[in-house]
C-alpha cells in the first residue's frame, strides 16, 4: 500500500504545481506579450477615466446617443455575471411582447423615421452582452442623433461609416459597429 500512496501523492503535488501555478503564469505571460489590450479587458479610456470595455455592451437610453442591442441579462442590463439570452423563440408571447415594446420605444424616440427597424435593435444577442450592432442598426439612428445634437446628418453618417469594423481578415464574422466607441466619438464631435 505504501508503494501506491507515495507516487500518487507525488504525482498530485507535481500536477498541482504544473496545472495550478506554472500553466496559468505561462499563459498569462504569453497573453500579456502577444495580446496586452485583451488581457487588460479591452478597456476604453475617455476623459482620464475608464468608460467601459469594447467587449461588453452598455445601456444607452438617451435618444441623443446610439442605442445598442437590447440586453437579456436581468435585472440589470449588460450584467456580465448573468450572461445569457432569454432563450425565447420568435413565437413565444414574452418575446413578441418584448420586441413590440422595443419597437414602440424606437418609434417614440424617432417618430419621423419610417425605415424598417434592423432586427438587432429589437432582439437580444445570445449572451445578452453584445457591445456591437450592425451597420444598418447604426445608420438607422443617424437622423435621430443628428437632430437631437444639432449636427449635420451627413457628418454623423460619415462618423458611423468610419466606425464600421469589417469582418476579421475579410471573412470571419460580419461588419459591425461598437456602440460605446461610436458614442464617445459623437460626444467628441459635439464638443
Amino acid at each position: 500500500m505504501k508503494n501506491l500512496i507515495r507516487p500518487a501523492v507525488a504525482l498530485f503535488l507535481l500536477l498541482s504545481v504544473v496545472v495550478g501555478i506554472v500553466y496559468p503564469v505561462v499563459t498569462f505571460g504569453i497573453g500579456t506579450l502577444l495580446f496586452p489590450n485583451q488581457v487588460a479587458g479591452s478597456l476604453i479610456q475617455h476623459d482620464h477615466h475608464i468608460a467601459g470595455s469594447t467587449l461588453i455592451g452598455q445601456q444607452f437610453t438617451s435618444p441623443r446617443y446610439f442605442w445598442g442591442r437590447p440586453s437579456a441579462t436581468g435585472p440589470m442590463p449588460y450584467n456580465g455575471l448573468n450572461s445569457g439570452g432569454s432563450n425565447y423563440g420568435p413565437s413565444n408571447p414574452a418575446q413578441k411582447s418584448a420586441v413590440a415594446d422595443r419597437v414602440k420605444a424606437i418609434h417614440d424616440a424617432d417618430p419621423d423615421n419610417r425605415l424598417d427597424i434592423p432586427i438587432d435593435l429589437v432582439t437580444a444577442s445570445a449572451s445578452g452582452l453584445d457591445p456591437e450592432i450592425s451597420p444598418a442598426g447604426a445608420l438607422y439612428q443617424v437622423q435621430r442623433v443628428a437632430r437631437l445634437r444639432n449636427l449635420n446628418p451627413v457628418t454623423v453618417r460619415h462618423l458611423v461609416e468610419d466606425h464600421i469594423r469589417q469582418p476579421q481578415w475579410g471573412m470571419f464574422g460580419e461588419a459591425r459597429v461598437n456602440v460605446l466607441e461610436l458614442n464617445i466619438a459623437i460626444d467628441s464631435l459635439a464638443k
